[in-house]
């Protein structure tokens, strides 16, 4: 069975809208992407179709090095016409994504990157957490009660494994957390004993039916592109077993409403300030 995760942008979205009544000024996003593949220009666009369909001024920006995009931060950091600064992924392998990350004022980092932002979720405060992770857990606390549940993270990045683990644990949430990585042992025992499972590593079909429970819930982070169709980690025969977010249409959706209503958010903050 698929997850509404449309539904769940929806009502994100409407918040979006009440803020932006409360805003004098236009809201600005500014995406910045260093030489980007065909599958991040498609991302960028879909971002301004969400920001043209809320009334968010969109700017998207194309790069080809690293001092042009240190540049740019720096630049997109001090204007105050700009509310929100999303640098597109993954970068080029010469570039430090963590200084980069640093170079982002982060009451701008509407993606959630900037370190002090990271630093942050240790203490709970989650108003610029990384933004996929914001909506895989968002995606869960809207399906199910988290208090106790035992929650297997597959993947450890920054992005996604790590913040979620994080965010999960929060007093309010409660779940029992185990993260999972390339060198767990018996994973599948441990997916398989899990009341929801939340997956990022990058292989298509990793999780299969053998390595979950009847009725769990998959939170599937995945983009894989085969045979020229976008794919996510989880074996689409989950879906007669599992509550599964649908690829693509599920984390990606809510992941760029929450983008957007933190850009209006940002806009709020900087008029009263």
């Amino acid at each position: 069975m698929l997850i509404d995760c449309k539904s769940i942008a929806q009502s994100i979205d409407t918040e979006t809208m009440l803020l932006l009544t409360k805003v004098p000024c236009k809201p600005k996003l500014l995406s910045i992407s260093v030489r980007p593949d065909d599958g991040t220009i498609s991302y960028l666009k879909s971002q301004k179709k969400k920001a043209d369909s809320l009334g968010i001024e969109y700017e998207m920006t194309f790069l080809q090095s690293v001092s042009e995009l240190e540049n740019k931060l720096v630049e997109a950091s001090e204007n105050r016409s700009i509310h929100g600064i999303f640098v597109s992924h993954p970068l080029p392998p010469e570039i430090d994504e963590t200084k980069i990350a640093a170079l982002i004022d982060p009451k701008k980092d509407v993606e959630g990157r900037n370190p002090l932002n990271m630093g942050y979720l240790v203490y709970g405060y989650e108003e610029f957490s990384p933004c996929t992770a914001a909506a895989a857990v968002r995606i869960l606390t809207a399906t199910t009660d988290l208090a106790g549940k035992k929650v297997a993270v597959v993947g450890r990045s920054t992005t996604v494994g790590l913040p979620v683990a994080i965010m999960l644990l929060r007093r309010d949430r409660s779940a029992t957390v185990t993260v999972c990585h390339s060198k767990t042992k018996d994973l599948g025992e441990i997916t398989k004993n899990a009341d929801a499972v939340v997956i990022a590593v990058g292989k298509a079909g990793f999780l299969t039916p053998e390595m979950i429970r009847e009725d769990c819930i998959v939170i599937d982070v995945g983009i894989n592109v085969i045979d020229g169709k976008v794919v996510g980690d989880a074996d689409k025969r989950l879906e007669e077993k599992a509550r599964v977010t649908p690829v693509p249409g599920g984390v990606g959706v809510v992941t760029t409403s929450i983008l957007m209503n933190r850009v209006v958010k940002s806009a709020l903050r900087g008029e009263k300030s």
